[in-house]
């Protein structure tokens, strides 16, 4: 086979695969906003509903966190705000509120590394428990949030 040959086939394979990952980034784009608002709706559903009914894992430590206010009352209180958010999630023509509520309920959730460190961390700064691991990944809600606001004018 000649230089040539193997040149035009590498170029042929490089199309094929540009032609690939153009449809898979199209598809990406298309559907990864509205996954991405799901999932997060969801999460702040489950984790709301299981604050409501008294079965959430989170629950001491909110209520340890905010001590100032009897957690029977926080609680579910929190809960039924987590849920709300969801929901205006799924809705889009609620988004908006919705994620001005999430931006209000988020600072609170790493209160717990300034107020609790000793439940928060195995080894300041690095080492996580796993409440410490769960108050991280709201970083990871907030970057979501941010996207999905980005695209509230494109709708």
């Amino acid at each position: 086979m000649s230089t040539e040959s193997i040149r035009t086939q590498l170029q042929s394979y490089r199309q094929r695969a540009d032609e690939v990952d153009d449809t898979i980034t199209t598809q990406m784009d298309r559907w990864g906003v509205p996954v991405l608002r799901i999932a997060i709706a969801v999460v702040f559903v489950w984790f709301g509903a299981l604050k409501i009914f008294g079965i959430s894992p989170a629950g001491e430590l909110v209520a340890a966190t905010v001590y100032v206010v009897d957690p029977a009352l926080f609680v579910p209180v929190l809960g039924v705000w987590e849920v709300l958010i969801g929901l205006c999630l799924l809705y889009r023509p609620l988004t908006r509120f919705g994620i001005f509520l999430l931006f209000l309920q988020l600072p609170g959730t790493f209160l717990p590394i300034v107020l609790l460190p000793e439940v928060v961390f195995t080894a300041f700064p690095h080492g996580l428990t796993v409440e410490g691991q769960y108050i991280i990944k709201n970083l990871v809600i907030i970057g979501a949030a941010l996207v999905i606001g980005g695209t509230l004018r494109e709708e």
